[in-house]
């Protein structure tokens, strides 16, 4: 097999492994090594799996938003927490003393 029809292969599993690039690696017969060079030298190849796992990142944005739409509490703060720090969605953890035990103290939501 060619190189490039390892590339292929190698792009095609990683779809299908849901970006798990240790268990693709394997199933194409290179080391793990070999990707990261192949990503290093080969921009359309890097360009391919980013594409993969971009696409990898929205199915499960998607499935975040399915919880959301569903009344998910947990997935609603999770959202909030990381999507919406500027609104004042986030915690803290000051800690302060003086001259006793530290004091730790959450601040936010």
């Amino acid at each position: 097999m060619s190189v490039k029809q390892k590339k292929d292969k190698f792009i095609k599993l990683l779809g299908e492994n849901l970006g798990n690039i240790s268990a693709t690696c394997i199933q194409t017969g290179i080391a793990r090594k070999t990707y990261y060079n192949w990503i290093n030298k080969d921009d359309k190849f890097k360009s391919k799996v980013d594409e993969v796992l971009e696409a990898q990142m929205d199915y499960v944005e998607n499935k975040l938003m399915e919880k959301i739409e569903a009344g998910d509490l947990t997935a609603i703060i999770f959202y909030l927490k990381t999507k919406a720090k500027h609104r004042g969605w986030s915690e803290k953890i000051e800690l302060s003393h003086n001259n006793q035990a530290p004091v730790i103290n959450i601040v936010g939501v």
